[in-house]
């Protein structure tokens, strides 16, 4: 097989992970706590939780879960919530109770929210107080039969979280009205979980830990099955390309992507927990004035971000105000990184910008820089450990020549199983065991792998995949609208926006109409900026839209 990047890692790098060493999520917090209880794991709002206190909480919430509800082994439970403390405490109180944990976008509208739900089949949920109207609306839609609701500053001492809660429900009016009756709070699960008896599950390898959404290539959301060997190999990978890097108990790295995106979910949250370090993390990173002052209170080592939250730090006028000193490793991912950013990032901060390529389905990390890496190169760097890529033509045969681009197929323990009681849909993401990955990329004579474009249609806004056919389903749905077509076009802050064609078949219909219709039904990075009303989308002979063709319109 064409391997160009087998002999190229750095000193001290395997090519292989050492599988039999794999353990479940769970047996790897136990592990961390046991080594190192006093460490902070995880900071938000100036509130520092510690590895001990972290397996007190989450027991509790373990404990609740197994006896106080009625859910078994395997069962589903949704998170949805921003980063806040309460986020790891109940993630791993989830996986301490046998159960399998699905990562739901606050944002998500209420139709979204109920395809997930519903999908999953989850019985429970966990989320912040801000969006319980939204869950409100279709609940008795879902099978949920246990919600438990918290507050943005309910992890927080008493006082402090009197007034925070306070702010956001009162004079922030960030808490919209809602009624679910049979919602238990936060503090009430804990307290109901410390005087029931946790019982540690036997977890196996092949387990699932998550049904983590994704588009996909393609389409609407569909549940990659994570097992915990999946991420237990991932965190292995990471392992195996960073560890040199790392002094293990002795790392912050700071958190504002959010731990329920797949990239986080690993870098940060378990792969620190793993080595026993600290996730800084960031409650709302749009904030960018709160964002500088927290980060110029504490010192860090680690940064993971995406383009656009660099560029919008590296213009804001205090950004000389947060020492860097201290950061060590900057790691780039969710979309490409444009090299005027990562130069400019590097400038200011000391730091290389480290990008990545993953998709949710590989847990997430396929390739990656090396740590040592002094110069932003524009690759995504070299295939991970025990990860084989190829490259395949429009005719199936694989490409072994360098600088010549194909789809990337990729096979490796950190590759999902499936998607979650869809065959149809798994049977379309594999070739032969192989996942195809729907982008296109190439390998240099260095064995560097670098992204060239996307095979299919998907838009990447602020490192969030948007998919046209999602779009164009909710629009056609809008009375008097035709037919539609979303494509993606250029946006200075966030990579890409939808921009959106539409045929009508009554006059009455108005653009204000159909933008009214979008943020109904679509979370805001998927609403379109441009809206065209057209007598006609073009189309080849059997009536296929060709997008590609409306994207040469603009160019």
């Amino acid at each position: 097989m064409f391997q160009p990047w087998i002999d190229k890692y750095p000193a001290g790098v395997d090519s292989e992970i050492d599988e039999t060493t794999l353990v479940s999520l769970v047996e790897m917090f136990e592990h961390s706590v046991a080594s190192y209880p006093n460490n902070t794991a995880f900071i938000n709002m100036d509130k520092t939780l510690t590895f001990s206190e972290l397996a007190i909480e989450s027991e509790k919430i373990a404990a609740y879960l197994q006896q106080k509800t009625h859910l078994k082994k395997g069962d589903s439970v949704a998170i949805m919530m921003p980063n806040l403390l309460q986020y790891p405490i109940i993630l791993m109180g989830i996986l301490r109770a046998g159960l399998v944990v699905v990562n739901v976008n606050p944002l998500y509208t209420a139709s979204e929210l109920k395809h997930q739900l519903n999908d999953s089949g989850a019985k429970a949920i966990f989320m912040v107080a801000n969006y319980a109207s939204t869950l409100q609306s279709i609940v008795k839609e879902t099978q949920i039969k246990h919600v438990v609701l918290t507050e943005v500053g309910d992890a927080l001492p008493l006082f402090r979280r009197a007034f925070v809660n306070f702010i956001v429900k009162y004079i922030k009016r960030m808490v919209p009205a809602f009624t679910l009756p049979n919602a238990r709070g936060y503090h009430s699960a804990l307290k109901k979980g410390e005087k029931a008896a946790y019982i540690r599950p036997v977890i196996k390898l092949d387990d699932i830990a998550f049904i983590q959404y994704t588009g996909g290539t393609t389409g609407i959301a569909k549940g990659a099955v994570m097992t915990h060997r999946n991420m237990a190999a991932s965190l292995a990978q990471a392992e195996a390309v960073f560890s040199i890097a790392i002094n293990e108990g002795d790392e912050t790295i700071v958190t504002a992507l959010p731990l329920y995106h797949a990239f986080a979910l690993t870098v940060n949250c378990l792969y620190f927990i793993k080595k026993g370090a600290t996730n800084l993390l960031i409650t709302n990173p749009r904030d960018i004035n709160t964002f500088i002052k927290t980060l110029s209170h504490h010192k860090f080592t680690y940064f993971t971000a995406l383009n656009t939250l660099f560029n919008a730090l590296l213009n804001h006028p205090k950004i000389n105000e947060v020492d860097f000193s201290q950061l060590k490793i900057t790691l780039a991912g969710g979309m490409a990184t444009q090299t005027k950013v990562a130069q400019q990032w590097q400038k200011v901060t000391g730091s290389t910008v480290i990008e990545g390529y993953g998709l949710t389905e590989c847990a997430p990390m396929v390739s990656v820089n090396s740590y040592n890496s002094t110069v932003h190169n524009g690759s995504i760097g070299l295939p991970l450990p025990s990860t084989l890529v190829r490259l395949i033509d429009d005719q199936g045969n694989q490409i072994t020549d360098f600088n010549s681009p194909g789809e990337i197929e990729i096979k490796g323990p950190q590759v999902m199983r499936e998607y979650w009681k869809n065959d149809s849909e798994t049977d379309k993401a594999f070739n032969h065991g192989w996942f195809k990955s729907g982008d296109i990329g190439l390998f240099d004579e260095q064995g560097l792998l670098y992204l060239v474009d996307r095979k299919k249609d998907m838009i990447l806004v602020s490192g969030f995949n948007v998919y046209p056919n999602e779009i164009e389903g909710v629009v056609v749905q809008l009375k008097g609208v035709l037919e539609a077509a979303a494509i993606g076009i250029e946006d200075s802050k966030t990579g890409e926006r939808v921009k959106l064609f539409v045929v009508i078949n009554d006059t009455h219909v108005t653009v204000e109409d159909i933008r009214q219709h979008c943020r109904q039904h679509l979370t805001a990075y998927k609403q379109p900026i441009k809206i065209d009303i057209v007598s006609e989308l073009p189309k080849n002979n059997v009536g296929k839209v060709l997008r590609r063709l409306l994207k040469e319109r603009l160019s």
